[in-house]
């Protein structure tokens, strides 16, 4: 009853870890995507909440705070380099004590919220026989499970084995980030050794509950996920959630202007002799000016976008777009100044960051 219980609102409560670096304070639809996963924990209850920072912990502290925005509380739970995920219910073990929790990685997005999936532990552990089921993983099926952990499964709905990127997958499942264990996993964290690339995998520390005779079982996702740690993907999650807009204007719009389908201005940006076809959203304090804005469009808080073309971008907050025809399918990072300068002769004049990617027609 423990995960039903908290579910309820009363009883011990589920414990989540969210793992997280700076790339989850990424906006997607101009919310950072770790906001997701804690509205998502939070709208199932689980108000007590442990995150495990890195070198990027000031960036994460002051984002997320103390959790009182979402009527949470917070721990936050150093890490002193990337140790792997198993790592972190090590370190985390005196927050979390002997409870119940849900592992969730921060920069995974998921149409399905957690409520179902927590309530389901207790219903499987208690109506499927046998002992009870230690831990509880989400699978996903995919087209080439060859490049993500597999679970084989029984017929019953064990799981059977997990594999590592098989070269002979044993099924299409595929391991998404959200986990759900009760206190045997803090043993099977301390027998594990460290992988091939020396950290702790929580697909070993689930395998030893496996051989130790532990039953593991697992729900297969519903809607889609997206891991957006990189630009397609993250594209692609912004496309998603922008199609849950519900249209609303909290700046100013000219005139001159055309707004189109599901469209967010928020408070203080302006939108002058410029065309904006939804679903997208314009930050707060953004000015639009002579241009065109795409669907599938997020732009973020005090932009300039002035004689441009977007479509199917993200632009992080303070970035400045001018002049710039055709862009489309693109990140666009924070304080980014994208402009035509005039300067003779004609050339292409970069400035870039580390792990820039740029692909030119």
């Amino acid at each position: 009853m423990k995960g039903l219980i908290l579910c309820g609102g009363a009883g011990t409560r589920l414990r989540p870890i969210t793992h997280t670096s700076a790339k989850q304070l990424v906006p997607v639809a101009n919310k950072p995507i770790l906001f997701y996963g804690i509205e998502d924990m939070t709208a199932a209850g689980i108000t007590d909440l442990g995150i495990i920072v890195g070198d990027t912990a000031d960036e994460i502290m002051a984002a997320v705070g103390d959790g009182s925005q979402w009527g949470a509380t917070v721990t936050y739970l150093p890490q002193d380099e990337p140790r792997g995920l198993a790592h972190c219910v090590l370190i985390a073990r005196d927050f979390l004590g002997d409870d119940d929790f849900v592992m969730y990685l921060g920069d995974n997005l998921l149409q399905q919220g957690l409520t179902e999936f927590v309530e389901n532990f207790e219903t499987v552990r208690k109506t499927k026989g046998g002992p009870p089921a230690v831990a509880q993983i989400l699978l996903a099926h995919v087209d080439d499970p060859r490049q993500f952990g597999v679970a084989e499964v029984s017929d019953s709905g064990e799981v059977v084995r997990l594999v590592e990127k098989p070269a002979d997958p044993p099924s299409d499942l595929a391991l998404v980030g959200v986990y759900l264990f009760d206190s045997h996993v803090h043993e099977a964290v301390r027998a594990i050794e460290p992988s091939a690339r020396g950290e702790l995998e929580i697909t070993d520390a689930i395998q030893w509950l496996i051989d130790q005779g532990h039953r593991v079982v697992h729900e297969v996702l519903v809607g889609w996920w997206i891991d957006t740690g990189k630009k397609d993907p993250l594209l692609e999650s912004n496309r998603y959630l922008l199609e849950r807009l519900e249209p609303s204007n909290l700046g100013t719009i000219d005139a001159a202007s055309n707004i189109e389908g599901r469209v967010v201005i928020e408070a203080g940006a302006n939108i002058v002799g410029s065309r904006i076809r939804g679903p997208a959203i314009i930050g707060e304090r953004t000015q639009v000016v002579n241009s065109f804005i795409g669907p599938y469009t997020s732009i973020a808080d005090d932009c300039e976008i002035r004689d441009s073309e977007l479509d199917h971008s993200v632009v992080l907050e303070g970035s400045k777009i001018v002049g710039i025809p055709g862009l489309a399918d693109s990140l666009v990072g924070r304080h980014v100044e994208v402009t035509r300068s005039g300067q003779k002769p004609a050339a292409l004049r970069l400035m870039l960051g580390d792990h820039s990617i740029i692909d030119l027609e």
